[in-house]
């Protein structure tokens, strides 16, 4: 069974959160791949994870793309796991895969978007009646993950 956390944004968005904890994964030797809800969501993550710092970079791929076997980080809106990754980020609501493949699951979703929410709280009940290990995080002000369930 796969670990699964669940993300609740509060104070940055996604494009602000999602790249740091995809560098983590990466530093920890997995694969990853985030998975979204539409092509356009897909699209604007990939342009802003080549941008996102001005002193580096976040090797990835689109589902797009060739060789996805080889990529760090694969962005799509599938439910392929299309480069053998440990840990699967799911964002803007996209309904997960199984996740029998994966180390770890990661539902982020935005607290200011009542859709996002009931997604959310959809997946909570599905993942725990799934019998995976289920957590809930949440940002402090100082933008800091804290562990609330």
């Amino acid at each position: 069974m796969a670990e699964v956390l669940f993300y609740h944004l509060t104070e940055s968005t996604l494009e602000e959160a999602l790249p740091g904890l995809l560098e983590k994964s990466v530093e920890r030797g997995w694969r990853a791949v985030v998975q979204t809800g539409t092509d356009e969501r897909r699209d604007a993550l990939d342009a802003h994870l080549w941008t996102f710092r001005d002193d580096s970079f976040l090797a990835h791929a689109t589902d797009r793309e060739a060789f996805l076997e080889e990529q760090p980080v694969v962005l799509t809106t599938s439910h392929g796991n299309l480069n053998q990754a440990r840990i699967r980020f799911l964002v803007d609501g996209a309904v997960p895969p199984d996740l029998s493949d994966y180390e770890r699951a990661v539902f982020m979703f935005d607290g200011h978007d009542a859709n996002q929410l009931e997604a959310a709280r959809g997946h909570w009940k599905l993942m725990k009646a799934g019998g995976h290990s289920v957590t809930y995080w949440q940002q402090t002000p100082e933008r800091r993950w804290e562990r609330k369930a």
